[in-house]
């Protein structure tokens, strides 16, 4: 009994330290587009989710099979993770500039999330999780999965909280929530890229 706790916890653990990166971008979205439809609120967190289950347990296989190619691999990570993000951030701070010039500051339109920018976030922040196939490479396979799933659970319920912050302060800030988003994205870039080059 001990022992699932422990490995429940340990999950759980695991899965608030990967969601971080997520956390903040769903919380940057929220400011950038805060009238998301229904849809698009369930989507966000669910996409994050989604990509912090899959890396993980892709990380567990290449570990068990090809772990030289995926060492080598890990290598590069940080510099998608950074290009990714970085242009991103950069987009929503130029759409943010756009939007105050447009009708002198006070902009009330609602900046539309697309689908394939929600995926290149999700690849983005969950990419460094593949490291986490390390981790639990001990694991058999029923156990990694349900670990996977753990941290995909604890992800979708800190996204949706970051979205909603961001949702809430996002209808009040106008353009330079737009701008504070794409600055907060560039920010993780360069975390990600940081701690990965420093093998931290």
């Amino acid at each position: 009994m001990g022992t699932i706790v422990t490995f429940i916890v340990n999950s759980i653990l695991l899965g608030i330290g990967l969601a971080m990166d997520a956390f903040s971008v769903s919380l940057a979205n929220g400011l950038n587009a805060p009238k998301l439809t229904r849809g698009m609120r369930a989507a966000i967190p669910l996409t994050f989710a989604v990509f912090q289950f899959f890396m993980p347990l892709i990380g567990w296989i290449c570990v068990r099979g090809i772990e030289e190619a995926f060492t080598a691999f890990q290598k590069i990570v940080p510099w998608i993770a950074l290009a990714l993000l970085l242009l991103i951030g950069i987009k929503m701070i130029i759409e943010g500039i756009r939007r105050k010039s447009g009708n002198g500051g006070d902009d009330n339109e609602t900046a539309v999330l697309k689908p394939h920018t929600l995926l290149v976030q999700g690849i983005a922040t969950s990419i460094d999780a593949l490291s986490v196939g390390f981790t639990i490479a001990d694991y058999r396979f029923g156990r990694a999965l349900a670990s996977c799933l753990i941290i995909g659970a604890v992800t979708f319920v800190i996204c949706f909280i970051g979205l909603r912050l961001g949702q809430r302060f996002g209808t009040r800030l106008t353009w330079k929530a737009s701008v504070l988003g794409g600055i907060i994205l560039i920010c993780i870039g360069i975390e990600i890229f940081i701690t990965g080059l420093l093998g931290l």
